[in-house]
C-alpha cells in the first residue's frame, strides 16, 4: 500500500452563513457543497459562491451529468439543478447513518459512516446492489478513472483512501493534516480531489497522485 501526506493545494472558505460543509460534488464547472439547509455552487477559480438552492442537504452530494443527488437525513433526493426542484426521493441505505455519495455508471455509491461500508444502490429504488467493507469510518466517496476513493475520519485523523472496489483492500492512502477532517469527497476528473471540511466551514482541494497513465475520466466501475 502506498502512503503519503495529502498535498492541499487550495482552501476555500470559511463561507458567510455556512456553519458546516458536508457532501461535495463537481458538475464540470462548479463545486457543489451541502451546508445543512442549502446546496451551494462554488466557482473553484474565483472561490466565490455563485448560486445556492434551498433544499435539505445534510450529508453526501452527487451529480450524474444532469441531476444532483443529495442525502437529507434518511433519504436521498434527486434535484433538478436548474429549477432547484426535488424530482424524486429514495430511502438511504444507512437509514440516517449515511455519509458520502457518488455517481458512477448508472449507480449511486453511498458511504455508511459508522457501519464502515460503501453501498452500491439503484438510483430509482434505493435497493442495495452490493456492499464494500472498510476498516475505518467512511465519509466522502468518489470514483475517478476507474478508481474508488473514500474519506475516513476518526478522532482527529482523516485520510483519503484509494481502494480495490472488488475487495475493499486499501491500495493507497493520503494522510490529511491533523484537524483537517474530511466530510465529503469528489474528484474533478483530473488532478484534484475536493474535500468537505465539516465544521471548519471550508472546502479543501487536494492533489490526486498520478498512477501510471491516466485515462479519460468517467467513473469506470470494475466489477
Amino acid at each position: 500500500m502506498k502512503s503519503s501526506n495529502a498535498e492541499i493545494v487550495r482552501e476555500y472558505g470559511p463561507f458567510p452563513g455556512v456553519d458546516k460543509v458536508g457532501g461535495v460534488t463537481y458538475d464540470g464547472q462548479n463545486v457543489w457543497f451541502a451546508s445543512g439547509d442549502k446546496l451551494n455552487a462554488l466557482d473553484p477559480a474565483s472561490g466565490e459562491i455563485v448560486r445556492a438552492i434551498d433544499v435539505a442537504a445534510h450529508a453526501g452530494t452527487a451529480f450524474d451529468g444532469k441531476h444532483l443527488f443529495q442525502i437529507a437525513e434518511d433519504r436521498i433526493q434527486k434535484i433538478d439543478p436548474k429549477s432547484g426542484r426535488v424530482l424524486n426521493t429514495i430511502p438511504a441505505p444507512g437509514k440516517g447513518g449515511d455519509s458520502g455519495l457518488a455517481w458512477a455508471e448508472g449507480s449511486l455509491w453511498v458511504g455508511e459512516y459508522r457501519a464502515r461500508k460503501i453501498h452500491q444502490i439503484d438510483p430509482e429504488t434505493g435497493a442495495i446492489l452490493r456492499s464494500i467493507e472498510s476498516n475505518r469510518f467512511v465519509t466522502g466517496v468518489t470514483w475517478v478513472d476507474g478508481d474508488l476513493w473514500h474519506g475516513t475520519w476518526q478522532g482527529d485523523e482523516s485520510e483519503l483512501r484509494r481502494i480495490d472496489p472488488r475487495t475493499g483492500e486499501v491500495l493507497e492512502k493520503l494522510d490529511m493534516p491533523a484537524g483537517a477532517g474530511v466530510s465529503g469527497l469528489e474528484s474533478d476528473g483530473k488532478d484534484r480531489l475536493y474535500c468537505g471540511g465539516a465544521t471548519s466551514k471550508t472546502v479543501r482541494a487536494v492533489c490526486r497522485p498520478k498512477r501510471g497513465s491516466i485515462a479519460a475520466a468517467g467513473g469506470k466501475v470494475v466489477t
